[in-house]
């Protein structure tokens, strides 16, 4: 039986992504009740700005106390899409202890704070959801905390930033350099005027530990990600890339031990071959590639960001938050049981592509190869060139740990025949 009386909503921030959720709810207003049981009905929106034009939003409903807001005692649903830490974070448990339960697409947040927010959401038994958090339209949180709930994740793998994939995919297709790549995205409006969020890979960090704790049933914080930026990718790590059947994405990468005991949570830009599903996700696009046991490999593919977008995946989670307040239930929480520990990047264990400036005389392969041996670092491929008494070595390791290339490195920077390191890359998804 249909309910008459709406679910209140309150809508907190009305820019690119709120002004569309609140379009979304006037437009498919119909469908929504259909489908939740019940109407919902935008009761109130918080903004900064309040003489701003807002289309479609009436003015009655727009305030700039959104304390008082999310305190009113009616509303079922607070839908928070402001981002940052402060007054997100306070707002949200406001929220809570007022009654209402919360959809959010704060990543920040939840990456540094999400077991305290979820810790006040179970106490007064409200739904706390975020699938807009981590990839955009992409279905990818409840898959993994509901879908896949049955299963054992080993390897969460993927591109989760729009604007580095657009970067990185212009300067692999047209050869340009690094700010060339960035100042197209720039005005094409897909890096930000500050880009370093996206760049210096922060936004992925983020999102690589909302995916670890959610697939390894642990606590991941964000300070328990290794993040590296792009900003030193180059030209010429394309054309090494190319000629070992590659490219190169800046990845988040969160994975099991092999023996099950711990995991690890890292953004860096890597080397994948041609031939992996991840290679193929062109310009702004994200796409997330799931390893389990049971399920096996399953690739998660679409547009990570933008208004509609990420909207599409906040009124699917509020239309699933309001099903629930319906009912009387919750429903998926914080499942932390695992409790592993969160490996430092030390112990991560992978492939390594490292080029060389090298002087171009007899005996300098053998001075480098046995730099690599005396590490425990085993060479897979080595390629040389050179002239005028200057050259260039390009090593290819087999898996080895980070504490182990990272000692080799340093050895090697103290040979005399060494000038240089002139990139250092990881190749994965082989």
């Amino acid at each position: 039986m249909m309910r008459t009386r709406p679910l209140k909503v309150a809508l907190l921030g009305c820019g690119v992504v709120g002004s569309e959720v609140a379009r979304i709810m006037t437009t498919h207003a119909d469908d929504l009740t259909a489908r939740i049981g019940a109407p919902v009905e935008l009761a109130g929106v918080a903004v900064r700005r309040p003489d701003r034009v807002r289309e479609g939003i009436d003015p009655a409903l727009v305030t700039t106390d959104a304390t008082a807001l999310v305190k009113r005692g009616d509303i079922d649903v607070v839908v928070e899409v402001i981002g940052g830490i402060e007054p997100a974070r306070t707002l949200i448990t406001t929220a809570f202890e007022h009654g209402a339960s919360v959809v959010s697409a704060n990543k920040a947040l939840l990456a540094q704070d999400g077991a305290d927010l979820h810790a006040v959401a179970e106490q007064h038994d409200k739904d706390l959801y975020y699938e807009a958090a981590v990839a955009g339209a992409i279905p990818l949180i409840r898959p993994l905390r509901e879908s896949l709930a049955g299963d054992k994740i080993n390897r969460v793998m993927g591109i989760v930033n729009g604007t580095t994939n657009f970067i990185l995919d212009k300067m692999d297709s047209t050869g340009a350099g690094y700010q060339e790549a960035l100042d197209e995205a720039t005005a094409l409006g897909y890096a930000e005027a500050d880009p370093t969020a996206d760049v210096e890979g922060f936004d992925a960090a983020a999102k690589a530990a909302i995916l670890a704790g959610i697939a390894f049933h642990t606590r991941v914080r964000l300070d328990d990600v290794y993040r590296e930026g792009m900003a030193e990718v180059t030209a010429a790590d394309f054309a090494s890339a190319k000629e070992m059947g590659c490219t190169i994405k800046l990845l988040a990468i969160c994975e099991r031990a092999e023996d099950g005991a711990s995991v690890t949570a890292r953004v860096h830009p890597a080397m994948i071959p041609l031939s992996h599903p991840l290679a193929s996700v062109r310009g702004a696009y994200n796409a997330v590639f799931v390893e389990s046991d049971a399920a096996g490999q399953l690739m998660f593919y679409g547009p990570g960001a933008g208004g509609s977008p990420t909207a599409s995946a906040v009124l699917g989670d509020l239309v699933a938050v309001c099903r629930n307040r319906l009912s009387g239930a919750t429903g998926p929480g914080d499942s932390a049981y695992a409790a592993l520990p969160v490996s430092p990047m030390g112990d991560v264990v992978t492939r390594y592509h490292i080029s060389l400036d090298v002087a171009d005389k007899p005996g300098v392969l053998a001075q480098v190869a046995t730099v690599f041996a005396e590490h425990g670092v085993s060479i897979d491929t080595v390629r040389q060139s050179g002239k005028d008494g200057e050259a260039s070595l390009v090593v290819v390791t087999h898996r080895a740990s980070d504490a182990a290339l990272t000692g080799t490195v340093e050895a090697l920077r103290k040979l005399d025949t060494v000038r240089g390191v002139a990139s250092i890359m990881r190749v994965e998804g082989e």
